[in-house]
C-alpha cells in the first residue's frame, strides 16, 4: 500500500542514491505532459526537503520551458532490484543556469558532463510510495 511523506525519509534518501535510473515529468497549462528517462550520476539529493540534477543537452529544452511557465515538477523512481517500490517526489523546481551565481556552488556537486545545460533544484514538497510490483527486475549495464 502506498504512503505519503512531507519530506523524504532517510530510507528513501538511500533509495534514490542507488538509482541508475529515474524519471522527469512537466506540463505546460496546455498540450502534453513532457516525461524524460534521466541517469549518468545527474541527480543529487541535499536534504529531506531538496535534491538538484544537472540537465544536459542531447533532447529539446521543453522540460526548462514548461518550468518557467509552471513550475511543477515530479520524479519518479523504480525499483528495478531488490524490494518492488515506485518513488514520486512532487515539488517546486528552479532552473539554474551557468551564469547564475548558485551555479558555482551545485555544480561542483556532480562530475563534469559534456553539454551540462542547467541544474533544476527542487523543493520537494509531496514524496509518495506505491507498490511496484508490475516492475520487471533489469540487471544494470551500464
Amino acid at each position: 500500500m502506498g504512503r505519503q511523506y512531507r519530506e523524504i525519509p532517510q530510507k528513501m534518501i538511500d533509495f534514490i542514491r542507488d538509482q541508475k535510473l529515474f524519471f522527469v515529468a512537466t506540463a505546460a497549462a496546455d498540450g502534453r505532459v513532457n516525461l524524460s528517462p534521466k541517469g549518468m550520476d545527474s541527480l543529487r539529493v541535499l536534504d529531506e526537503r531538496r535534491l538538484v540534477w544537472l540537465n544536459v543537452t542531447g533532447s529539446g529544452n521543453e522540460t526548462a520551458a514548461h518550468v518557467r511557465e509552471f513550475p511543477r515538477m515530479t520524479l519518479m523512481f523504480c525499483a528495478f532490484e531488490g524490494s518492488p517500490m515506485i518513488l514520486r517526489l512532487y515539488g517546486t523546481p528552479r532552473v539554474i543556469h551557468p551564469y547564475d551565481t548558485e551555479w558555482e556552488t551545485l555544480y561542483p556537486l556532480f562530475k563534469p558532463l559534456s553539454g551540462a545545460r542547467q541544474i533544476f533544484d527542487l523543493a520537494v514538497e509531496l514524496v509518495q510510495t506505491s507498490c511496484g510490483m508490475g516492475v520487471p527486475f533489469y540487471d544494470y549495464a551500464g
